[in-house]
Parts: C-alpha cells; structure tokens; sequence
C-alpha cells in the first residue's frame, strides 16, 4: 500500500454523523478521505453524503476494502465492529474503530490476534484522549500532586429522544454503558488502572436485563485504596451531562466537560487542596485530528501505539463484568487473561 507522504488514504464505513467530525480531522492530520464505503451505494443519501463531504468514490462495504487505502475508520452499529473490522484487518488494511470496540472481550481479543497477524495498526477511536487537558490530569494524578488517590466519579448523559435510534437495540449493541458510560470507566482506568471487582445496577427498557437496553446505568469500581463510582444514561435531563471529580489524599480536581473530543471553547478543571483552589485553562482543541495524526503516524512507523490493542481488550473486560453485575445484582470479580 502506499500513502499520501504526511497521511495515510482512508475509508469511511457508513454515512454515519460522527464521520461528520472524523472526515476533517483526517484532512487536518495530512489524510486523504478517498473512499465512502455504504450499504446502499446508489441511494441518494450516499451520493449526497459523499457530494458534500467530496468523497471521490462511493461503493459497497466490501468495494471499500478492496479499494486502493491504507486504512478504514469503522463507526458502523456496535454490532458490526467486530466484523467489519476484521474484514478490514484481513484485507490489510489499518483499522480505527469506534467504542465500543466489539460486545466483549472474547471480540476484542479476537480482533487483537487479527491484528497482530496482520501487522496492522488497530486502535479504539476514544479521541477524547487526546485531549490536552486529559494528559494534563493523568499527569497530576499519577504525579502526585493530588496525593493517593481515594475515590473516582465520573459521568457522562445526554436526552436520546430518537426512538428508532440504534442505540435502543438490544441486538446491535445499544444501551447507555456502551455508549456514554464507557468514557468515565475508560478515564478511570487511565488515572488508576484496572478495577478489582465492580457492582453495578441499571434502569432497563421494556425487556429487562434479559432482552432490553440499560437506557440507565450506575456502578462501583473497587481498588486496593480508592473507590471509582460511574454514572451514565440517555435520559438526563435537557441536555448533556459530563462531569470528573478526583479526590485524592492532598487536594480534589473537578471539571465538566471532560469527554468532548473538539472543543471551541477553553477547558478548565480547579484543584483545591489546602492552599486553596485554582484553575488550568485550555484552549480549543480538535481531538479527532490528534487521534488521527497519532494512529496515522503509528501505522507509518513514526512512534509506537500510545493504546495498543490490549488495552482495548483490558477495557472490555470491565464492560463485560459491568453489565454482568448489572444483570445478576450481584458483585463480579475481574480477571485478565
């Protein structure tokens, strides 16, 4: 395969609204956008999608995988992450998939053996992290300065009105913990690592645990010396909620607004301990660019993986105990493999 020098040539699977925010900031990254993979190539969505966003070439899933790009940005359901994506990796290219990577950790897995095979770069597109006020906490906590860290709480909603959205159905991996909530559990696994046990409860829709969607989800996460607490749902209020507090031996962080990917505004957290509080500002920032500009960079052999596959599947593993618990009521153990 070749690439563009700076970038890598993509293609997007679907004409899904996050690609909306991912197809400029692979141009802003050096790439080139070159194919627009669909399920329905003559549909004048497609050929409207690919008109405005000017996508030279519109075909089927499969056309965009045997076409001439280094690597696929998959934002398809939940449901068909791990397949798309395997296909991706076996038709060698690289693969940027969206959260939550598969359904579970045997997926995640698999897709880390397919990538390993492949020799291709697989990563989980949680742009947030790339967030320079994100580095600037994991700098802080992990530095010290907010001492040992005794309890985490993070949480992230927003109102889903659309009812024949697919994040209502069971059978392609909706619900709010996939969705909203594996932002704080994938923060709190950057500042303290992996959790120990979790215990979880959820608000289901009509089905229940057996076959509804958590529209609503709250959980422990235990440590040796912290407790983490995560919220999420799609039922919050007006409008979105996102909120981090880090409370640690020295002083407390707290801050709203901590999993926007692009930001147009400055961000700030305050840290108070006991010389009183203060603010660190950030000015806007596009996250997808970093992400991309990273993954793309990886994938030309430039800087190793920041969030290697495992750590994808790591991150699994802990949903998967989370709506196990959520399910049973009762607490779950995690093990790595």
């Amino acid at each position: 395969m070749t690439s563009t020098g700076a970038g890598l040539r993509w293609g997007i699977l679907g004409a899904a609204r996050i690609g909306r925010a991912l197809i400029p900031a692979i141009r802003a990254a050096g790439g080139e956008v070159t194919f627009l993979g669909v399920r329905e190539p003559n549909s004048e969505r497609a050929r409207a999608y690919a008109d405005e966003w000017n996508i030279p070439a519109v075909g089927s899933y499969a056309d965009a995988l045997a076409s001439d790009v280094d690597a696929i940005y998959n934002p398809l359901p939940n449901d068909l992450h791990l397949p798309m994506t395997r296909d991706t990796l076996g038709a060698g290219k690289h693969a940027l998939t969206e959260k939550p990577f598969t359904l579970n950790a045997d997926e995640a897995a698999e897709l880390e053996r397919e990538a390993g095979a492949a020799g291709r770069v697989l990563l989980e597109a949680f742009a947030y992290r790339f967030q320079p006020h994100v580095g600037r906490i994991m700098e802080l906590v992990r530095g010290g300065e907010l001492g040992e860290i005794r309890a985490f709480r993070g949480a992230f909603g927003f109102p889903l009105t659309n009812p024949d959205d697919f994040r209502w159905d069971a059978s392609k991996g909706g619900g709010a913990l996939f969705d909203v909530g594996t932002y704080p559990v994938n923060l709190m696994r950057l500042l303290l690592g992996e959790p120990q046990s979790v215990t979880a409860r959820a608000r289901w829709t009509d089905g229940g645990a057996a076959s509804g969607v958590d529209m609503g989800l709250s959980a422990v996460l235990d440590y040796p010396q912290a407790s983490a607490s995560i919220d999420c749902a799609f039922d919050w209020g007006d409008t979105a909620t996102q909120r981090l507090t880090v409370i640690g031996s020295k002083g407390t962080l707290d801050m709203s607004g901590v999993f926007h990917s692009n930001t147009d505004k400055p961000s700030t957290f305050t840290i108070t301990n006991a010389a009183g509080s203060r603010e660190e500002t950030f000015g806007p920032f596009n996250a997808y660019a970093g992400m991309v500009a990273h993954f793309q960079r990886v994938a030309l052999g430039q800087e190793a993986a920041l969030y290697p596959p495992s750590d994808a599947v790591a991150h699994a593993r802990v949903l998967d105990a989370l709506y196990a618990s959520a399910r049973t009521g009762e607490r779950v153990e995690i093990h790595g493999s």
